[in-house]
């Protein structure tokens, strides 16, 4: 009897990978925040997840213009820059938490593995 890791470890993988993809957009618009006419960007995490687990079989394929899109502003800057750093911080602060609940539901189905294998 095999064990398919794709079924067993849910959607977990993906967010994962996702997770980390959407913490590189929001550390380039962080980074970005002084830049003239940057333009900030965000991934709709629900959505690029909703794709990633479609039964089609195409699993997670993030391009940076498909699936990133461009914020809109409360506050628009004389210089172009669309870059709030409060909103983006609170994002990333935001995500970096959603990662490790991420991470640890993993990694407990990983530990349940182990354990079913161990025979426990």
């Amino acid at each position: 009897m095999s064990i398919d890791f794709h079924q067993a470890l849910g959607i977990h993988p993906q967010a994962l990978e996702l997770r980390a993809q959407r913490t590189q957009l929001l550390a380039a618009n962080i980074a970005n925040e002084s830049t003239p006419g940057y333009q900030s960007r965000d991934i709709d995490f629900a959505a690029a997840l909703a794709g990633a687990s479609s039964e089609d079989g195409s699993g997670l394929v993030l391009d940076s213009d498909g699936d990133a899109h461009y914020r809109v502003p409360n506050q628009p800057s004389a210089d172009g820059n669309t870059v709030e750093l409060g909103v983006e911080q609170a994002a990333f602060s935001q995500n970096a938490v959603d990662f490790q609940t991420s991470l640890t539901f993993l990694n407990m189905k990983l530990k349940g593995l182990a354990k079913a294998i161990a025979g426990q």
